[in-house]
């Protein structure tokens, strides 16, 4: 096979093991064949270590000023027969960073500087070497792949080194090693060889490595893609942006697995039954490894000429590297297992010894892999082998400050050493549980596993048309995506998304996967403008047609039979009448003449107008009221809210929620002040002056008056008004301190109940209710407790006074939304009862500071009193017979087993609910659901919104696999997981995660994937990413939290994930991380990963969670990129504590504001700005949110706690 012709690519992910196809190893015993006679003993001569692939260790320093080189022409790691290596790598060269176009500076000269570890490796240990290499497929070439261009003009050591023509070649990975054409100088060890291909033969050992460069420990050492900015390691561009050909498009693999602890990536076509990437052709050699090529004859004429790779020629920026769809898979497996020999995973791995004397280490066993992954962490080459002992010659857990991958500096003063993840100090997830010897790990690729942002922009090529729900049991696009809806019979995916999209078919099966079955519902989600919002429909005067049995709302699954006079109900199959008013012929194929003519018989979901019947007592309801409780306490006066939130509602009052935008909203409102006693205001319109009433027995709760507490807005204007004037000035200068909380909402709650009408209570709150009253409470802030088996207490209400109490709201319809400012302890645990059970909201401003903190506290209060609410909800959520609805997730109350209430219920507002079987379902029929929701609009108007999906039914496990939808899975576990701390302590919580995500995967390895060597990490297509986000599900602060997280954040945190919807939580979870370089067009620029390793000292990032904006400022940032967003030209002057950007006159500042503009608009909560220096001490808390990176509270990076996850599949299997 010639080198230059294009070999296809095995697989996205990398190569398909050797052994499939083309088993053509050379032999074990006696050296090679002929035409790989350099690689026997014979050939090599003494005196020439070889040099190893490089990959920038921890270390510090800069090279010396001495030699700059050019570029090598291939992927970084590339073995490079050049001068001699440099002490200290440069950070990792602006091109080969693919996503972050235009991150960094791109002038000036970018040196590779190959790195030595370790002393030079004796003859024998060459030898040795060599004669164990084993090369995969192919016959030999006579220019070695992966060879950079001597750069040295030294003639060639051995003879064996003769002429050939200098190639081209596009994708083969070099061999480990080769005697370089000059001794590299002993001022660094020198590094090990790694072999790639398979063992060495049995009788031989392999050498040791006196001190293993993190970037050998375990990968393949040529990389063939551009590798995306977190390798800040790699001198050299990779290759395949300079001359690598694009790839022919390949048929996706239905899994994707981790080559396993052998070859780095072996190169058998994959079996025709797989199918890698559903999206499309993969693209060129993105993070794919291409197909080993044969073994490089040792020719030094068959490099190209020393001067092909000389920086000048790329005077500028590297030519553009072919691109196809930005599907770059990373380099996994999805191929079958290896039939060939493995290496060893023995302790004695190449790399992987600590330093000893030259010479073969103590006989290691070189046979067959052993099952077991001792330590259970990958290698680098993406299988997963040994652990090794801790590295020698390491500093320390992070050495020094980080270098964030920006263009090499120039040869100066040597900086501080660059910030890698040393593999030595990166405990497994729960590494204080593990023996010491699992501590130490291989350093795993971080472009080798799943990426995120990979899949994200993969779905979003993907998905061109708009999602028709038609299709039963048909898995919508990503949350991250954006698409158009078609409703054809099957609710939105805004409203409902499914964890699974194809459930099993019996209980022992969804047992046996684990894979929970459950639906995440938002019953009054927006929708965006070009979607038609659900038809309202109006049965007349009997009310919606339901199934006699089961009182399931009429659908599309109803079947019309006998001429359209009766139907048969989807969900239990109970025969009704057709009411005569309702009867409608029947077509040919069965169905009604008028059926796209009504919305229940054609769409997932519409609305039937209620009738009396559906009402509380019988009548039809009041419009709702909005009372607001406002905090006049020492604290609450001299922070500025009072006199804020009094200002700010005399404009909100003309946006209270309507039906219709034309008229006037029918909302009444009134007014309460308190501290420890209740101040009620009458604002009577005929009143020329407010009027005050003082409650002071708070024991006793009444409302003082009834005309003229609740009012019509346009009509007592001038009365609110002059109140909201008056109110800052009379307690302007009070000293009270203590408050009263549960006799506020008690007041709100009795109003209403005079005014028989459901609505909704605001409470703006500073402190801790330590007053004598009911519902006094003490502080009970321990931080002792956290981690011990009585943690949860401090999750659980203290007293039982708020439960009773909520219960009491819904029963009137009475929502709470709690607007809290504490500057010390206020357990939120317990003030959020009332506010989580009635289906309201708790906002948090802790240290509030008018000036600051203002923005994002009036947004959050303008957003909270104009959406749309629906008061006294009642949702039920019937299935068709073989499954049912057994829990439920979010803020409500349930006083049945079947009924969720919803004092409130807004836009905002998700429910998730699990499934369990009950019988067995049959795959001709599939699942049906329905949610159907009862609930007041805010015109007063009974409705009922009925959402409905059906969902296919399998046998088979792989069918399962193929269509679950892991943000959805991902919304599920964290709020079972963040209920469950309630009564179970964290860490059971998350060992019974860890568990669950560890038999899903397990089961899928057992059953679905092909046959593969144990070794391998082997994740269905639709759940690859699975790991990464259960890990930052594991970290976040609620389950894992840092010392500096108080009690009141993790309640709070806990209380506002139970209501998130899936796009909610997967921003929480996994945070967008934007590169602000290029910003142009409307498109926004492709995120980077959540790594530190992905930031460039030269750029800005936009760092967006849900909650928060950050705005990180790289050390080196261009003058003109801080001018245009800061206005100033040096980093220096950047004011850290400013919270929002300067409208400045340029195109970029423009577009700035409007990315984080329409960010917000999009989210539930205002996110606050905050400037992020780079090296401030702010930064500890942006790098809070770069989740693929070990936390500060002692959370797993994602490469460990992928192994972590590996090795524990690995038991269950064993």
């Amino acid at each position: 096979m010639n080198v230059n012709q294009q070999t296809p690519m095995a697989s996205p992910y990398g190569q398909p093991q050797p052994g499939y196809g083309q088993p053509s190893y050379p032999p074990l015993g006696g050296g090679y064949p002929a035409p790989y006679a350099p690689y026997n003993a014979s050939a090599y001569q003494p005196g020439a270590p070889p040099q190893g692939p490089v990959r920038a260790p921890p270390a510090s320093g800069l090279p010396p000023p001495s030699a700059p080189q050019g570029y090598t022409q291939y992927a970084q790691g590339d073995i490079q027969n050049g001068p001699p290596p440099q002490a200290q790598p440069p950070p990792r060269s602006a091109e080969a960073q693919q996503y972050n176009q235009g991150a960094m500076n791109l002038s000036g000269p970018r040196p590779s500087y190959p790195q030595q570890y370790g002393a030079p490796p004796s003859m024998q240990q060459v030898t040795n070497q060599m004669t164990g290499m084993q090369i995969a497929s192919g016959p030999p070439t006579p220019a070695g792949p992966g060879y950079a261009p001597p750069q040295g003009s030294q003639p060639p050591v051995s003879a064996a080194y003769s002429t050939a023509p200098p190639p081209t070649y596009s994708q083969a990975l070099p061999p480990a090693s080769s005697a370089p054409s000059q001794t590299p100088p002993c001022s660094e060890p020198a590094p090990p060889l790694q072999y790639y291909g398979g063992p060495p033969p049995p009788g031989q050992q392999q050498f040791p490595s006196p001190a293993p460069s993190p970037g050998q420990q375990g990968f393949p050492q040529s990389f063939s893609g551009p590798v995306p900015p977190s390798q800040p390691q790699a001198p050299a561009p990779p290759m395949s942006q300079q001359q690598q050909p694009p790839q022919p498009p390949q048929p996706p693999p239905p899994q994707q697995s981790f080559p396993p602890a052998q070859p780095p990536y072996s190169s058998a076509p994959p079996p025709a039954s797989q199918q890698a990437y559903p999206s499309g052709p993969s693209p060129p050699a993105l993070h794919s490894f291409p197909p080993r090529g044969p073994p490089p004859t040792s020719q030094p004429g068959s490099f190209p000429p020393p001067t092909s790779a000389s920086p000048a020629q790329y005077p500028g920026p590297m030519p553009p590297q072919p691109q196809g769809p930005p599907s770059q898979p990373s380099p996994f497996h999805s191929g079958p297992p290896p039939r060939g020999p493995l290496p060893p995973t023995s302790m004695a791995q190449a790399n992987h010894m600590p330093p000893g004397p030259p010479g073969p280490p103590g006989a290691m066993p070189q046979g067959p892999p052993q099952q077991g992954m001792q330590g259970g962490y990958p290698q680098q080459n993406g299988a997963f082998g040994q652990v090794r002992g801790p590295q020698p010659g390491y500093s320390g857990q992070y050495p020094g400050q980080p270098n964030y991958g920006a263009p090499a500096p120039a040869p100066g003063p040597a900086p501080a050493a660059q910030k890698r993840l040393d593999p030595d100090s990166i405990p497994s997830p729960q590494a204080s549980e593990m023996p010491a010897v699992q501590k130490s790990r291989h350093r795993i690729d971080p472009d080798a596993i799943p990426s995120p942002i990979q899949v994200i922009e993969d779905d979003k090529v993907k998905t061109t048309e708009p999602f028709t729900t038609g299709v039963r049991g048909q898995a919508p696009p990503l949350v991250t995506t954006n698409f158009q809806v078609k409703d054809q019979g099957n609710a939105s995916p805004r409203f409902v998304r499914c964890t699974a999209y194809n459930i099993p078919c019996t209980a022992d099966m969804a047992k046996q996967s684990q894979v929970p079955l459950a639906a995440v519902i938002k019953p009054l989600a927006t929708l965006p403008p070009d979607e038609t919002p659900p038809y309202l429909v109006d049965h007349g005067e009997g009310g919606p047609i339901r199934c006699n049995r089961c009182k399931a709302y009429m659908c599309p699954y109803m079947q019309f039979i006998e001429g359209g006079r009766r139907f048969q109900c989807g969900f239990c199959s109970c025969v009704t009448e057709v009411p005569p008013h309702y009867f409608q012929h029947l077509d040919h194929t069965g169905k009604r003449v008028d059926c796209y003519e009504r919305p229940e018989l054609s769409l997932g979901s519409y609305e039937f107008l209620a009738t009396v019947d559906y009402c509380k007592n019988n009548k039809l309801p009041q419009p709702p009221a909005f009372i607001f409780l406002i905090d006049v306490s020492y604290n609450a006066v001299k922070s500025g809210l009072v006199h804020m939130v009094c200002q700010e509602l005399k404009s909100l009052l003309d946006y209270l929620p309507r039906e219709n935008p034309e008229l006037d909203s029918v909302v009444r409102v009134g007014f309460v002040t308190y501290n420890k006693v209740l101040h009620f205001y009458n604002v009577k319109a005929s009143l020329a002056q407010p009027q005050m009433m003082v409650v002071s027995d708070v024991s006793d709760m009444f409302v003082p008056l009834l005309d003229g507490f609740l009012v019509n807005v346009n009509e007592s204007r001038v009365v609110i008004e002059s109140l909201l004037d008056q109110i800052p000035e009379m307690f302007a200068d009070t000293r009270e301190t203590e408050i009263v909380f549960g006799p506020v909402i008690q007041a709100g709650l009795e109003a209403l109940k005079a005014a028989d009408c459901a609505g909704k209570l605001f409470m703006f709150h500073t402190s801790l209710p330590i007053a004598e009253a009911p519902g006094k409470l003490k502080n009970r802030e321990d931080k002792k407790l956290v981690g011990t088996d009585k943690e949860k207490s401090l999750f659980q209400p203290q007293v039982g006074f708020y439960n009773t109490l909520a219960k009491d709201c819904v029963a009137q319809g009475c929502c709470v939304d709690l607007f809290l400012f504490p500057n010390q302890y206020v357990d939120v645990a317990t003030l959020g009862v009332v506010p989580v059970s009635t289906g309201g909201s708790v906002y948090k401003y802790t240290y509030f500071q008018a000036q600051s903190d203002q923005e994002r506290f009036l947004n959050d209060l303008r957003r909270d009193i104009q959406k749309p609410v629906g008061f006294d909800s009642v949702m039920r959520v019937r299935t068709s017979t073989g499954i049912r609805a057994t829990d439920f997730f979010g803020s409500f109350f349930m006083s049945n087993t079947t009924d969720v209430e919803l004092a409130g219920l807004d836009c905002d507002k998700t429910i998730a609910v699990e499934f369990r079987h009950d019988d067995k379902l049959s795959e001709e029929t599939g699942a049906l659901m329905q949610c159907a929701v009862l609930y007041t609009n805010c015109g007063g108007q009974r409705r009922l919104r009925v959402h409905n999906m059906a969902v296919n039914c399998c046998s088979q496990l792989a069918d399962l696999y193929r269509n679950c939808e892991t943000d959805t899975i991902i919304n599920f576990f964290s709020k079972y997981a963040y209920r469950s701390v309630l009564n179970t302590p964290t860490k059971t919580v998350r060992d019974s995660l860890v568990n669950q995500c560890a038999q899903i995967l397990a089961c899928y390895r057992k059953n679905c994937a092909s046959p593969s060597s144990a070794g391998q990490l082997i994740l269905p297509e639709c759940m690859k990413l699975l790991p990464v986000y259960l890990n930052c599900v594991l970290k976040s602060d609620v389950l894992l939290p840092g010392a500096d997280v108080s009690l009141d954040d993790r309640a709070y945190l806990r209380q506002l994930l139970g209501c998130m919807d899936v796009t909610e939580s997967h921003l929480f979870f996994y945070p967008r991380l934007l590169p602000l370089v290029k910003l142009e067009g409307d498109s926004l620029p492709v995120a980077v990963r959540d790594s530190e390793e992905r930031l460039s000292k030269g750029g800005v990032y936009l760092l967006e969670t849900g909650l928060h904006l950050f705005l990180w400022v790289g050390a080196n940032a261009q003058q003109e990129l801080l001018l245009n967003i800061f206005g100033t030209p040096t980093f220096s002057q950047i004011d850290p504590s400013m919270w929002s950007l300067p409208v400045l006159d340029n195109p970029f500042s423009h577009r700035l504001r409007e990315i984080i503009d329409s960010s917000r608009a999009q989210r539930s909560r205002y996110m606050k700005l905050m400037v992020v220096k780079q090296e401030d001490k702010a930064e500890l808390v942006f790098r809070h949110f770069l989740v693929e990176d070990k936390s500060a509270s002692g959370g797993a990076s994602y490469v460990d706690f992928l192994c972590h996850m590996h090795k524990e599949i690995r038991q269950l299997l064993s």
